[in-house]
Parts: structure tokens; C-alpha cells; sequence
């Protein structure tokens, strides 16, 4: 692949990723919205942990479909050549961990790094969504 190409997929699936990450964290606020007012008449640890609980559960399941669409990529594309090593590699490179037991070629290492730019920032979003979700939730809960 040429550097422009890997660049130009590189960006095609972290776009990709992002419009996951975004639409998950959406469908998440709106479920939780729906709940919310049938934990509250239930108990207050259940209002307090219950939105809590329903978005890490939103954002493993939108990072594990980020990881597993990079996996497609490695197994489509002929780059691994089976699923298990295209998810572990896909898993490691998307935590930024590294390993370095699988390397890509020349000619996919800056594609591969965008992987783990996709990792980086959905991680930050993540988090950026679960910082601002306890803060609404434990200043209603605790502060009102």
C-alpha cells in the first residue's frame, strides 16, 4: 500500500470507528434516559449505579466492535492469516499495547498505526462521556 493509501483507509476506518463510538454513546444516554425514572422510584444505589453500569456496558460492547472491524480489515485484506491473530493483534494495537510479537510490513505500518489512534481516542471519548455522565449523576444524586 502506498502512504497515501494508508493514510487514506487508515482515516476511511477511523472515521468508521468514530461514527460507532458517537452513535453508541448516543443510543447509551437515550437508554439510560428511558430507565432512569424506573430506577428512581426503585432505590437510590440503583439510580446511582444503574447509568453507571449501562454505559460501561455500552462502552465495551463500542470498543469490541471497533477492535473486531479492525480484525475484518487484517483477515480481508490478507495481511494475518487467521482470526485469532488478527483479533490479538487487532486488541493489542488498538490498546496501544504493543506486544510486538506480529508486525505489519513497510508497506502497512502507518495504516496499522491508525488503529491505534482509533484506540487512543475512543479511549479518550470514553472516558471524556464517563467523566461527564458521574459527575451529572453523583451532582443529582448527592449534591442537590
Amino acid at each position: 500500500m502506498t502512504l497515501s493509501q494508508q493514510i487514506l483507509w487508515g482515516s476511511f476506518y477511523l472515521g468508521v470507528c468514530f461514527l460507532i463510538e458517537i452513535m453508541m454513546l448516543t443510543w447509551c444516554v437515550l437508554f439510560i434516559r428511558k430507565l432512569i425514572d424506573k430506577w428512581e422510584d426503585r432505590s437510590s444505589i440503583l439510580a446511582t449505579a444503574g447509568p453507571i453500569t449501562v454505559a460501561l456496558l455500552f462502552i465495551v460492547l463500542t470498543h469490541t466492535v471497533q477492535v473486531w472491524i479492525w480484525a475484518v480489515v487484517w483477515v480481508m485484506g490478507d495481511v494475518l492469516p487467521d482470526w485469532n491473530s488478527a483479533l490479538y493483534f487487532s486488541l493489542v494495537t488498538f490498546t496501544t499495547l504493543g506486544y510486538g510479537d506480529i508486525v505489519l510490513g513497510e508497506g502497512l505500518r502507518i495504516f496499522g498505526a491508525f488503529a491505534s489512534v482509533t484506540g487512543l481516542l475512543a479511549f479518550g471519548l470514553s472516558t471524556a462521556f464517563l467523566v461527564a455522565l458521574m459527575t451529572r449523576v453523583f451532582q443529582e444524586k448527592f449534591l442537590t
